[in-house]
């Protein structure tokens, strides 16, 4: 799973290469707006021509994508780093199969700590009844609630959480690198 999303990463990194030096950023409306100009992108990597290009620019997809990705000022990701750091990397594993497997492994792994920061914290699995398993009579009913102690407790809870600070992300905003320039892909 990890390894087939770290393969489009990697497309999509080389398809949007230098994307962030054809970014506007038009500001004289009340919200600055971010446009992509697709002219100078298509135009400086020679792909003028290239259809599946002009659509997947065109599209509502990569719209979003633009306005998601297009400020200079945000939380940089996996794929802000290949766009801007790989270019050679990737560049040169075109050619031998066996460094570009090796680098999609790496991305996968890198992928897989991103979305699992504490390993040793397993998920399990409830186990399903077995069928019949309702009818068994050595199966103690569920207790009654005690609404005093689920009083007392909810009281517990909202003194704590009045008194502790907010829960953030830890997420860090920073200034997104450019990466090299368009003209360098043709």
């Amino acid at each position: 799973d990890k390894e087939v999303r770290a393969i489009f990463l990697r497309l999509f990194a080389q398809l949007f290469q230098g994307y962030r030096s054809c970014l506007q950023l038009i500001r004289i409306h009340a919200e600055p707006v971010i446009h992509f100009h697709k002219a100078a992108f298509l135009g400086q990597r020679g792909l003028i021509e290239n259809d599946f290009l002009t659509k997947v620019l065109s599209g509502m997809a990569f719209a979003g994508f633009v306005s998601e990705r297009g400020p200079p000022f945000r939380t940089c990701d996996l794929f802000d780093e290949l766009v801007a750091f790989e270019v050679e990397r990737i560049k040169a594993e075109e050619g031998n199969p066996p460094k570009m497997i090796k680098h999609v492994r790496e991305l996968a792994e890198q992928l897989f700590k991103n979305e699992n920061p504490n390993p040793h914290i397993a998920f399990q699995k409830v186990p399903r009844p077995t069928e019949g398993s309702h009818l068994r009579v050595h199966i103690l009913p569920f207790p009654h609630i005690n609404e005093g102690r689920v009083q007392e407790l909810l009281q517990e809870g909202l003194a704590r959480s009045q008194g502790a600070p907010p829960a953030t992300r830890g997420d860090k905003k920073c200034v997104v690198p450019a990466g090299p320039p368009v003209g360098m892909f043709i």
